[in-house]
């Protein structure tokens, strides 16, 4: 059996390709067949998995030499680093105390077709009472946890395959 660490840098990228792409498919999943709808800090986290896939893929197939590896490595730890941060608020958002004032904040559609963009991200990234429901679980923790631990585990991976020594 093929021992994931010594995979070639190709099929690494390939695997985080498909990792991203399913995380992606039980999203719209939860999305489409549970009812479950996204709030607009979920859209973003989703943004990022979509991007870091697209770079997985992009080096999967073009497969580098050295440098060209660790120029990869570095664009998904990018975006990895912003998915982490985003997870990292949504979760905070759900930990803060019920305000009882808060309502229900305009849908992502509304927001991008009647706000400009600035006024958008600013509303989105501020979290409204959608924000803070936690309506799926696993294990006790909300997707957003999950969702911060994938960013983790998926950019520490593409470090380990950018940056090791080819033998």
């Amino acid at each position: 059996m093929l021992n994931p660490f010594r995979w070639p840098f190709r099929l690494q990228y390939f695997a985080g390709f498909l990792v991203c792409a399913a995380l992606l498919a039980y999203a719209y999943y939860v999305q489409f067949a549970l009812g479950v709808e996204p709030c607009p800090m979920c859209i973003f986290q989703r943004i990022a998995f979509i991007a870091m896939g697209l770079v997985f893929l992009i080096g999967a197939i073009h497969g580098p030499r050295a440098t060209g590896r660790r120029v990869y490595a570095l664009l998904l730890l990018l975006g990895a680093a912003a998915g982490v941060g985003i997870a990292a608020r949504h979760l905070w958002v759900q930990h803060l105390p019920p305000d009882p004032m808060a309502g229900c904040a305009p849908g992502w559609n509304y927001m991008i077709e009647n706000f400009p963009l600035s006024k958008t991200l600013k509303l989105a990234f501020t979290g409204s009472a959608d924000c803070s429901q936690v309506s799926w679980t696993f294990l006790g923790l909300s997707m957003p946890f999950w969702t911060l631990v994938c960013y983790v585990l998926l950019g520490v991976g593409a470090l380990w395959a950018g940056f090791r020594r080819r033998g």
